[in-house]
């Protein structure tokens, strides 16, 4: 089996496993967790994906590791690892599509409304210390899922999932009530959000390399020469 079909069955594995530990509230799940995601930053380099999406990923499995030690300062950088790997998903779909459009008006307007009503809701059970962090840690986050709608689908859901897992985790820091198997969810949401960029933004690169290596086409006046010479070409002679 070649590497690039081997990292995602072995991801797929640990992804069952760990999910399956913290169902059964095992200790497995401490050991899968920081697993998961150099397993899915390998398979984009066996695919020749960029080393920025590589990147992205490894800095969640910095978040990944630090958020497992608890308490404030570890909860703090581990923001500031996802912060960073949003940064590099930011540079990654900037580079493809262009924004503006009333599209991009009308979701940019639900991401930013979602965004300040959530701030809002969440403020008051957050620690003094957190609050200001999470409002930009989370309005680089929305800002990312709206970029991510600027490639294809695949990326654009898996932003919008990490909104989804980032909320889940908020809602427990801020002392809010949780669904049985909170952590459960978050992880399903979480992971499910990095294999689709990952995956949404190597096709997006793949299409554009693939794009780059084809000559260029006849342009439309040579095409319109290439027309008329056809139908003279077909035309009954004298």
């Amino acid at each position: 089996m070649s590497p690039s079909r081997a990292f995602p069955v072995l991801f797929g594995a640990v992804a069952l496993a760990h999910l399956g530990a913290l169902l059964a509230g095992s200790s497995v799940a401490l050991v899968t967790k920081p697993a998961l995601m150099p397993l899915l930053a390998a398979y984009v380099l066996t695919r020749g994906g960029p080393r920025l999406l590589a990147g992205a990923l490894l800095f969640g499995c910095g978040g990944d590791v630090l958020l497992q030690v608890g308490g404030d300062l570890p909860f703090l950088l581990g923001m500031a690892s996802f912060a960073a790997g949003h940064g590099c998903y930011l540079v990654l779909c900037s580079r493809h599509g262009s924004p503006g459009g009333a599209r991009t008006r009308r979701l940019a307007a639900g991401y930013g409304a979602a965004w300040l009503v959530t701030v809002a809701l969440l403020w008051p059970g957050l620690e003094a210390g957190l609050r200001v962090p999470v409002a930009l840690y989370s309005l680089l986050l929305v800002t990312m899922a709206l970029c991510a709608t600027r490639t294809l689908p695949l990326a654009a859901a898996g932003g919008a999932l990490f909104v989804v897992s980032d909320t889940l985790i908020a809602t427990g820091v801020a002392g809010w009530p949780q669904a049985p198997a909170a952590q459960f969810w978050v992880m399903l949401t979480y992971i499910g959000a990095q294999l689709l960029l990952a995956e949404g933004l190597l096709r997006s690169a793949e299409a554009e390399t693939e794009g780059a290596g084809r000559p260029p086409g006849p342009s439309s006046d040579e095409r319109g020469r290439q027309r008329t010479a056809s139908r003279a070409s077909t035309m009954p002679k004298p």
